[in-house]
């Protein structure tokens, strides 16, 4: 009964039913085309014989032989020619009376019986073989299943055939590479929040050690000098803050890598965006000496999140004033056209190298001249915001020559 359930069975019973419904028709053809020779043959006997008797017997009229084979139902005829037969050792009975067509006939009927015998012959080895094909390709599947489940996808089965079993082995094959990628990316995943928490216990180790040193000498010498004290707190403030911006960023990056941020579609205008970024770092330019040369069309938007994109090109330009000296400037220009709106922002710094630049959006990745409270954080961040809103980040750079950071928003169709 299992086996009546499968499809491919039901599908060779129909394909058999099919077959055997053609040969029937085909032999019901052949047994008219015997039957009408047969007849044929009948008759051209049955020609001869009145063929002799007009030649033995000239006076017989033949409009009376016509006659007698026309009617259906003339007894007296009939038995007086049965008796004739029977004379001459000839049974009237038997189902010819002629013994030619008689051996003729049986001889049709055997080789009727013998083609149909090979056709069901014929037809059974196929069926036969074609269930130890669908076994055998059935269970080269469930064996795949099992690499499958052991994590092995190291497996290939490259089949360019149209049939059931090859469409299924082929999705099977996309699954393992889909699989396998999964599985390496999870490791990376792995790996990089292994890395990444070992970078951040170091990042806050460092001042975290660096504060309970200072508190430690505040509540031990209570007399310290009061200039001292100060720098003390000073100190501590600053390192409080530089952690409470670490922890802050990276819980940015969590809800951004988690999809927990509902970013919203507004009309933001560059030349709006870059005046409140340039306020943000108003000290810092102010520290350096710094100059941002701003040039662009004041209509000149995009759509996005002004905050998160505010967060964005904050960091890319707060890295612009970290790598160039005082006294020097950082350019921000903007354009829009049929396919995107575009940012360049370009300093004067003392550039990065060729080695490095593919480095500079990975997460906590420190550059040689990077400065000495860098986590490489920042551009990561960045480049995530910017990427999460249709997006695109490039950078390019030569030595003492400066840096180029190229934004392009994509229009929506």
């Amino acid at each position: 009964m299992k086996l009546c359930k499968k499809s491919g069975f039901k599908i060779v019973l129909v394909l058999l039913f099919c077959i055997t419904i053609v040969i029937c028709f085909v032999m019901q053809m052949v047994n008219r085309m015997q039957y009408k020779a047969y007849q044929i043959r009948v008759n051209q006997i049955i020609g001869a014989i009145i063929g002799e008797v007009e030649k033995e017997y000239p006076e017989v009229e033949e409009t009376s032989l016509i006659k007698i084979l026309n009617e259906n139902e003339n007894e007296m005829a009939y038995q007086k020619g049965e008796e004739k037969l029977k004379q001459y050792g000839i049974n009237p009975q038997e189902v010819s009376t002629i013994l030619t067509l008689e051996e003729k006939m049986s001889k049709n009927v055997r080789v009727n019986v013998m083609i149909l015998l090979c056709f069901a012959f014929f037809f059974l080895v196929i069926f036969i073989l074609y269930m130890k094909y669908r076994d055998k390709k059935v269970q080269e599947i469930i064996e795949y299943i099992q690499e499958i489940n052991a994590k092995n996808y190291a497996l290939k089965i490259y089949d360019n055939t149209e049939d059931d079993f090859s469409n299924l082995r082929n999705e099977l094959y996309k699954i393992t590479i889909m699989l396998k990628e999964q599985a390496l990316n999870s490791t990376k995943e792995k790996e990089a929040i292994q890395t990444s928490v070992s970078d951040i216990s170091h990042q806050l180790k460092t001042p975290l050690t660096s504060i309970s040193i200072m508190l430690d000498n505040l509540i031990e010498n209570p007399e310290m000098e009061e200039e001292t004290r100060h720098k003390f707190i000073y100190e501590i403030r600053r390192q409080m803050d530089w952690i409470n911006w670490l922890v802050i960023s990276l819980l940015k990056l969590s809800r951004l890598d988690a999809d927990a941020v509902t970013l919203k579609q507004e009309k933001i205008k560059v030349k709006d965006l870059i005046q409140k970024v340039e306020q943000n770092l108003a000290i810092g330019l102010e520290v350096k000496n710094q100059q941002i040369d701003k040039q662009g069309e004041n209509e000149v938007s995009f759509l996005g999140d002004f905050n998160w994109q505010l967060e964005a090109i904050t960091n890319i330009v707060k890295n612009c004033i970290e790598h160039t000296k005082e006294d020097k400037k950082i350019w921000i220009t903007w354009e829009e056209t049929v396919f995107y709106t575009k940012i360049e922002i370009k300093d004067e710094g003392e550039g990065i190298p060729k080695e490095e630049i593919r480095h500079i959006f990975e997460r906590f990745y420190k550059g040689k001249n990077a400065t000495e409270n860098s986590i490489g954080i920042g551009l990561a961040l960045a480049k995530t915001i910017i990427e999460k809103q249709n997006g695109f980040i490039g950078v390019y750079s030569n030595l003492k020559e400066g840096t180029t950071f190229e934004i392009k928003y994509m229009k929506n169709k």
